[in-house]
């Protein structure tokens, strides 16, 4: 059975200075996520329009709304998992803190 590790609660001087850090990650893996889920939507949904509708689009039947708001949410929440825990480690390795609760 594998063994969990478990972090120190974060100072509070290591929250504050990782808010600026994480604000530049969080903007970076939400322009990552952008350009991913377009070229997924290109790829997953064939037709004339290769841009992913909006939810007040009235060329577009519920379902194509929901399929494109289904793959965004996965795709965002993917990227924004991976580049906060990649974010908070980085953090660590450079202050010896881990940047959480």
């Amino acid at each position: 059975m594998a063994e969990t590790k478990h972090e120190e609660p974060a100072s509070t001087s290591a929250k504050i200075l990782y808010r600026p850090f994480g604000i530049v990650s969080s903007m970076a893996g939400g322009l990552i996520a952008s350009a991913v889920f377009k070229q997924v939507y290109k790829r997953v949904v064939k037709g004339d329009k290769p841009n992913a509708p909006g939810p007040l689009q009235s060329e577009y039947n519920l379902r194509q709304i929901l399929v494109a708001a289904a793959i965004q949410g996965v795709i965002y929440s993917v990227v924004k998992a991976a580049i906060d825990r990649g974010g908070a480690r980085t953090f660590q390795k450079w202050t010896g803190e881990w940047p959480g609760s």
